[in-house]
């Protein structure tokens, strides 16, 4: 190393998310007590995995995101994952979707299947999950605002086909309060969009009990800026706030808490990331233990979806993501992830071409398959910088809770937008050591090329909309107006009564009321949302 090179590296050193570390750690700069702190896996405080045998007792799920144009291609998309070993599906929606309206509202124009697949109603799903057995394949669906109005489509599909709902496996992301926080898509105010979250979690643990109904999101949270430490305290109050909705609603904690999912962010700091996943395990199941005291275990046990760090991808040098994506995977498996999406090298462009979703599946087939990383359970454990490392989110995370509780819990917090200013400053301070030199990116600010590097992007077809427009106005020519308009006055009743809104719901998309007519009703009965320009 040259005296360049060595001036170079004398300097702060950090985690990404702004950790000071130590040069050396030893065993007298880490409390801990086994016992009390580790655990064996499968036991609480579930710090070393949520399953005693983890993966040797059964891989994690692959399971890649996948949704663009219309039905008929993510269908397409969907069998073809399958056919290359993914063994769960995930759904993406398109913007419009997102928000609630249909292909054919004003609102729609120029992003109908750009984002994820165009759904409208019941017909869609029909054809997005033709040939797919639900009752043997789990499906995750990453929608959030009008997410109650998504499962009534696929109990309604469920129900058509003849399947019981208590045979549907997969998960809601349904998380409203992440969206306040960091990505804004959402439906309604806070409060009604909690209660929401309620509705489906109240229905699901009473007629689908296999079902994820919500995966409390800290992905979007961390993608929005936030520091390893503020994306496990944001997400875990929550979860917590989710509890508190839940019980008041006169459910029991073990009614609804083991069927509890988790979905976080792996970023690019790899012992960061891995102590971050085992302290969200161990803190989760002490505070549940603390505040509600069930009576089984699984209540406690924190169980989570992870995907690789889209915001940490390059358009410059594209290839250089491979390298990323796999070692975030490496970390997301050694911190003891139950599922697992790999970002494709060309996410920064576009949704991916299969070539490159192909690439992206690989990439952890070969961590299971050739590594011997998931031959041992939480292989790690013990080693001085992630159990410091360990120890030191959770009590950034605590502190930051503490925070949280002192201004009346997390929607007030939100109302008052703590999180959105604690975010915003942790995304400004990161662009600034990118900007000072602080903090390098390969290809980026450091190894530059002056030649681009081009590659193949998937690009949507405009005439998906226009497709999508027509099926919608055929659609509606078909179905029966008067079954429709009924259907959606009787949706006002439970909406205004507080009675629990999914079965009024079902009923509506069984008749093939579109997203937009649903979603209509709830904006009319809850009020819409603004945030407030300043907090």
């Amino acid at each position: 190393m040259n005296d360049d090179q060595e001036t170079k590296r004398s300097r702060k050193f950090e985690t990404w998310s702004g950790i000071e570390l130590p040069a050396v750690l030893g065993p007298d700069d880490v409390s801990i007590d086994p016992a009390r702190d580790l655990g064996e896996p499968g036991a609480f405080p579930f710090t070393r995995g949520p399953y005693a045998s983890m993966y040797r007792g059964k891989p994690w799920t692959m399971r890649m995101f996948a949704g663009f144009g219309t039905p008929e291609d993510t269908n397409r998309r969907f069998r073809f994952l399958l056919e290359q070993g993914q063994t769960g599906l995930s759904t993406a929606f398109d913007f419009p979707t997102l928000m609630g309206y249909d292909s054919d509202s004003p609102r729609a124009r120029g992003e109908v299947g750009v984002c994820g697949v165009a759904v409208d109603s019941l017909r869609d799903f029909e054809t997005l999950f033709d040939g797919i057995p639900l009752e043997r394949v789990t499906t995750s669906m990453t929608i959030n605002g009008p997410a109650l109005v998504l499962l009534a489509f696929y109990v309604a599909l469920a129900d058509v086909r003849g399947i019981p709902r208590a045979a549907l496996g997969g998960t809601l992301q349904n998380d409203c309060l992440k969206e306040f926080i960091a990505q804004h898509a959402w439906l309604v105010p806070p409060r009604p969009a909690l209660r929401m979250v309620t509705d489906t979690i109240e229905f699901c643990s009473r007629e689908m009990p296999r079902y994820h109904p919500v995966s409390i999101s800290g992905y979007h949270i961390r993608e929005a800026g936030a520091t390893a430490a503020e994306e496990l305290a944001f997400t875990l109050a929550n979860g917590l706030t989710y509890v508190d909705a839940c019980l008041d609603r006169g459910l029991s904690v073990d009614d609804f808490a083991p069927r509890l999912s988790f979905f976080f962010d792996v970023h690019n700091d790899f012992f960061e990331e891995i102590a971050k996943f085992r302290a969200a395990r161990r803190l989760w199941a002490r505070l549940v233990r603390e505040r509600y005291s069930p009576r089984l275990e699984a209540s406690l046990r924190l169980r989570m979806h992870a995907q690789t760090a889209g915001v940490s991808l390059t358009a410059q040098q594209p290839y250089n993501n491979i390298a990323r994506v796999a070692l975030q995977a490496l970390a997301a498996v050694l911190g003891g992830t139950q599922s697992l999406h790999t970002n494709s090298l060309d996410e920064t462009y576009a949704l991916p071409t299969e070539e490159a979703v192909t690439i992206a599946l690989r990439t952890q087939q070969i961590i299971l398959h050739e590594t011997g990383v998931a031959n041992t359970v939480d292989p790690l454990a013990g080693s001085y910088t992630v159990e410091w490392l360990t120890n030191r989110l959770e009590e950034e995370a605590r502190e930051i809770l503490r925070a949280i509780e002192s201004m009346g819990g997390m929607v007030a917090a939100i109302e008052n937008g703590y999180p959105q200013r604690r975010i915003a400053n942790s995304a400004y301070e990161h662009e600034r050591k990118l900007a000072s030199g602080e903090r390098t990116v390969v290809g980026v600010t450091a190894y530059r090329s002056a030649e681009q590097t081009r590659i193949p992007t998937l690009r949507i077809d405009p005439e998906v909309a226009r497709r999508k427009i027509q099926g919608l106005a055929e659609l509606k020519a078909h179905r029966s107006a008067t079954a429709v308009t009924a259907a959606l006055a009787y949706m006002r009743r439970p909406a205004a009564r507080g009675d629990n809104l999914v079965p009024s719901v079902v009923a509506a998309a069984r008749v093939y009321a579109t997203e937009q007519e649903i979603c209509d009703v709830l904006r009319d009965v809850f009020g819409s949302y603004t945030d407030p320009a300043e907090l």
